[in-house]
């Protein structure tokens, strides 16, 4: 079981796109060797600037409820696991709904796959991969207490997403929390998405 007084943050303001999280990722005893995490380039055409996506572990998994074999669990510790083999059946509802864009059916196990916050380590006190490798700690996993001290960013666990309010074990670490992070798509679309 994962310790409620562990948190994940991710600060997406200090990676620097050295793509060392998905490679430790890949290592994790549970993966298989693939990567449950991404790295995602915010404006390929004007910046450098990458952030890392990892599964925020819903409190209310939108993937789950969509689910129609009942093959995504979250845990009693807030973890949500990825779907369970004998189960899923690869119908890309989860891929489609996670507003964060984190499962991946995984072709040829015909399974999703997606970060579980290294649940083998985690779950027995050790850190997951991604954060022990991370150069430029964009990625934490450190007591709550810890973080008050190492940063000046606030954590965010409450975003919006369209109609959507979520709320997240993981964290953004952005300036002010009492700033809701608006994340509607349509936004982005030129004319508002028309």
């Amino acid at each position: 079981m994962v310790g409620a007084e562990f948190g994940f943050y991710i600060d997406p303001q200090r990676c620097i796109g050295c793509r060392a999280c998905v490679a430790s990722c890949g290592e994790c005893g549970t993966h298989r060797g693939r990567p449950m995490i991404h790295l995602d380039e915010m404006d390929r055409f004007a910046s450098t600037q990458t952030g890392p996506t990892v599964c925020m572990h819903c409190e209310d998994p939108i993937c789950a409820q969509v689910c129609p074999a009942d093959a995504i669990k979250r845990s009693e510790d807030g973890v949500v696991h990825a779907a369970q083999k004998p189960r899923c059946i690869a119908c890309s509802n989860c891929e489609l709904s996670c507003p964060f864009g984190v499962p991946i059916i995984f072709r040829g196990l015909e399974q999703m796959l997606k970060c579980d916050l290294c649940y083998d380590r985690t779950s027995v006190g050790h850190r997951p991969m991604c954060a022990t490798v991370c150069p430029s700690q964009a990625l934490l996993f450190v007591r709550h207490e810890e973080l008050a001290g190492m940063r000046g960013n606030r954590p965010l666990r409450e975003f919006e997403i369209g109609a959507l309010r979520i709320t997240t074990r993981n964290a953004v670490m952005v300036p002010d929390p009492e700033i809701p992070l608006n994340l509607d798509a349509s936004l982005l679309c030129p004319e508002g998405g028309r």
